[in-house]
């Protein structure tokens, strides 16, 4: 048998696992993702030019961390990541968001003129939910699907 390296959460970490994005206007992002969403403002790094060094934004027990995109352009990280408008708004990930109520925040979205990517409806395997995308072209995937429920 080979031992597998595991990551470790508990209640007061949260999630081990951490999506990642870059914003060409982080501060923007980082307002939108707050008051359309409802994510809550945990840390925010600020250079002295006004862009995002490092952000740390929670939704319950889950966190994203984002940053400016001239914040990397000098170094190997962000070399690797490009925008959705750089690869012709394709998409190569996005992030589910578990929620209680789909529908409330998909009443923001629509309020905030985001554009849709599929529908709010019920899901054949259980959960309610929809895809969008946020104000730079990053998909976002909302529901009350929980996986961890079954």
């Amino acid at each position: 048998m080979t031992n597998k390296p595991t990551a470790t959460t508990t209640e007061s970490m949260g999630s081990a696992i951490i999506p990642t994005l870059r914003y060409r206007d982080a501060s923007a992002a980082i307002e939108w993702l707050c008051d359309v969403v409802g994510f809550s403002k945990h840390l925010i790094v600020q250079q002295d030019d006004g862009h995002i060094a490092h952000a740390q934004l929670t939704l319950g027990h889950s966190m994203i961390m984002l940053g400016s995109v001239n914040n990397e352009n000098n170094n190997a990280y962000g070399q690797l990541i490009k925008q959705p408008d750089e690869l012709g708004d394709v998409q190569t990930q996005s992030a589910y968001i578990v929620v209680q109520d789909a529908d409330a925040i998909y009443a923001n979205i629509i309020r905030a003129e985001a554009r849709i990517a599929i529908d709010i409806k019920d899901e054949e395997y259980g959960g309610r939910g929809f895809s969008f995308f946020d104000l730079e072209g990053h998909l976002w995937n909302i529901g009350t699907y929980n996986p961890w429920l079954g």
